[in-house]
């Protein structure tokens, strides 16, 4: 979590040239390249930058900002999740526009009332697109109280949220290609899956095979959440085989897998908290 400047909210700002706003991303290139792109384009202030939905949740309360620019895919909380905790509490919503490198996730965005979303690479021109629609959002907003909330009801919103969340994992094995054959690995077999140059290695405690998936989030939506964590941009790990937590160097972590080569996997810094969360450290 990463505080750059506090600034206390107030609907005045949907009328002013300045709109405060929060980046949370879980990829730091993502949320610099973000940051860069607005600050080029001027007129919006970036108050503080979060790394996963839990840090989203604290800034937005914290913050308090007119727009946020929430990364969809996130660990421990997506960006669903996000606005779904936030409206279980009555917290007040500022304008969201999601971020996402997945098309799919247009439509689920503005189910859930999103005012716009923004695929990755970013681009300059759609960005202040985006922006143009939330000062028109701020605008039409700004004799109402409560954002979001003033327009879609809460027991509504909850409801389109939570279809979006319902689990896609409904098969318990995953196809992997090994020596030219097909093999099916159940889901509570799988120690960890990394992409390297493209290609997405699994581990089993008995076998190694490759993903016909192109991108370790496309694999993520075909398991469950409950079992596999994005430790690493590279890495997803089983929590159930976790073998070890190695401290690391400077306050970092590696995670020792059980499968046969105990192999050692890096826990990225954005996801430290997420790991001490699992395991109470």
């Amino acid at each position: 979590m990463t505080p750059l400047s506090a600034a206390p909210y107030t609907q005045k700002m949907a009328v002013t040239a300045t709109i405060s706003a929060l980046i949370i991303d879980d990829e730091q290139l993502a949320r610099e390249e973000l940051k860069y792109l607005l600050e080029d384009t001027g007129g919006v202030e970036v108050l503080a930058e979060g790394a996963n939905g839990i840090e989203a949740v604290e800034l937005i309360r914290e913050y308090q900002p007119d727009v946020v620019f929430l990364d969809v895919q996130m660990p421990g909380l997506d960006g669903f999740a996000v606005l779904k905790k936030l409206i279980e509490h009555k917290d007040r919503l500022p304008q969201i526009i999601f971020a996402t490198a997945f098309d799919q996730y247009a439509v689920r965005a503005f189910d859930v009332n999103a005012i716009d979303y923004l695929l990755k690479p970013f681009d300059k021109h759609r960005l202040m697109q985006a922006l143009e629609r939330a000062r028109l959002r701020l605008l039409e907003t700004s004799q109402a109280e409560g954002g979001l909330r003033g327009e879609v009801g809460l027991d509504s919103l909850l409801r389109l949220i939570e279809q979006q969340q319902t689990p896609r994992h409904q098969s318990a094995k995953i196809v992997l290609e090994a020596h030219s054959r097909l093999l099916l690995a159940d889901q509570k077999d799988i120690c960890f899956a990394a992409i390297e140059d493209g290609v997405i290695s699994v581990v089993t405690p008995t076998q190694e095979g490759h993903s016909k998936c192109r991108t370790l989030e496309e694999l993520l939506e075909l398991l469950d959440p409950n079992m596999f964590w994005r430790a690493h941009r590279s890495f997803v790990v089983n929590i159930n085989h976790i073998k070890e937590v190695v401290p690391w160097f400077k306050s970092s972590y590696q995670l020792r897998m059980d499968d046969k080569k105990q192999t050692e996997i890096p826990v990225s810094r954005a996801q430290t908290k997420r790991l001490r969360e699992l395991f109470k450290l």
